[in-house]
């Protein structure tokens, strides 16, 4: 009921702003709404309604099918799946669905839903879907070949095999969350990403145990260009994996490395000279601040083998590194022995307000 009274209030709105629009022509009535108009006002109400919208009649329900690009069916709390299923082959036209959710309810044949009709679907949100299984990613892979983002952190039935599979059809991947995908996230996978997915930017393995060395390198190989990788909980990564990292892909410029106690000193040295083999790494001025290349985010909480010249030398390298309240973005939690390590800003009080941070070479 409510549902309806937001939209009746909405419509109400939407048959002023249309006597404006239309040049003073009255609407009066749903259907004598041109398709532009509908679009249009859709586009400013919640996607709650833009559902509602899609069953008042077939005319609407074929031009939000025809122009409805972006939806989100996170708010649903129950039934979702049964949404799904009937949603799927209204909406064929979707590049972006959001199907979070707190409570599962997500099963295979909704997602084989969305492979069969949203064949333009380019970033998908599956996250906390524990009830999906391998049925969904090879039906993704199948039906979905330009997916560029996909999210299924969380989803803890998919198999490595599976995924590898998907990696193998859907090869515009750029950005890819395993967070807490056990059995998915393995060195298997982890190769199979580095063979097809050379355009990867960003990818989230944070508490993956069964990652390692021979894992990270081959990522590290086969996608150069990635930006932002998340180990945090991988235990048996060892300096190897960051020595692969540096030498490999120069335009990191995010890691998250918590609670990766086998990372030494001789991974902070690695990183802190790529900045010197990036040669894109320059000081540039852009509306009055500096801004450079390089690593702005690096947590190594907990990794507790570290010491305060290795890291140092890394936070002099990348000025872009803080320490300073309220703009941490290197993270030395649980490191007791790093409170020495200080940022680029605490030269910069010394100079003065104007003066260039500190670049190292």
């Amino acid at each position: 009921m409510r549902e309806t009274e937001g939209f009746n209030s909405s419509f109400e709105r939407l048959m002023v702003f249309g006597v404006a629009e239309s040049g003073g022509v009255r609407i009066t009535e749903w259907k004598d709404i041109p398709v532009e108009l509908l679009l249009r006002i859709l586009s400013l109400v919640d996607d709650q309604s833009v559902i509602v919208a899609s069953g008042v009649c077939h005319g609407w329900r074929d031009a939000i099918s025809w122009g409805l690009t972006h939806l989100s069916l996170s708010c649903c709390k129950k039934s979702m799946n049964s949404l799904v299923l009937s949603l799927a082959p209204k909406f064929t036209k979707l590049q972006a669905l959001v199907l979070r959710q707190d409570a599962p309810q997500l099963q295979d044949d909704a997602v084989e839903a969305i492979a069969a009709h949203c064949q333009e679907l380019q970033e998908l949100d599956l996250s906390k879907s524990f009830r999906l299984t391998d049925r969904s990613l090879y039906a993704l892979a199948r039906g979905c070949p330009e997916l560029v983002k996909l999210n299924i952190s969380g989803c803890s039935a998919f198999s490595d095999t599976a995924l590898g599979y998907l990696t193998g059809c859907c090869r515009k991947l750029k950005t890819l969350n395993l967070c807490g995908c056990v059995r998915t996230a393995t060195d298997r996978a982890l190769k199979a990403i580095g063979f097809n997915c050379h355009q990867m930017q960003s990818l989230n393995l944070g508490w993956c145990d069964r990652v390692s060395d021979e894992g990270v390198k081959s990522l590290a190989y086969g996608c150069p260009n990635l930006r932002a990788l998340d180990l945090c909980g991988c235990l048996r990564i060892t300096d190897e994996s960051v020595v692969a990292l540096a030498n490999n892909c120069l335009q990191l410029r995010s890691l998250g490395l918590y609670y990766c106690q086998n990372i030494t000193d001789r991974a902070m040295y690695s990183l802190a000279q790529s900045r010197v083999r990036n040669k894109r790494g320059v000081w540039a001025s852009v509306k009055g601040r500096y801004e450079e290349e390089g690593l702005t985010n690096l947590n190594i909480s907990q990794c507790t083998a570290l010491t305060p010249p290795a890291v140092q030398d890394l936070c002099d390298s990348f000025p872009a590194l803080h320490t300073c309240a309220g703009r941490h973005s290197l993270i030395i939690s649980g490191c007791l022995n790093l409170t020495s390590v200080h940022c680029a800003c605490t030269l910069q009080g010394h100079r003065g307000p104007h003066a260039l941070p500190h670049l190292a070479h």
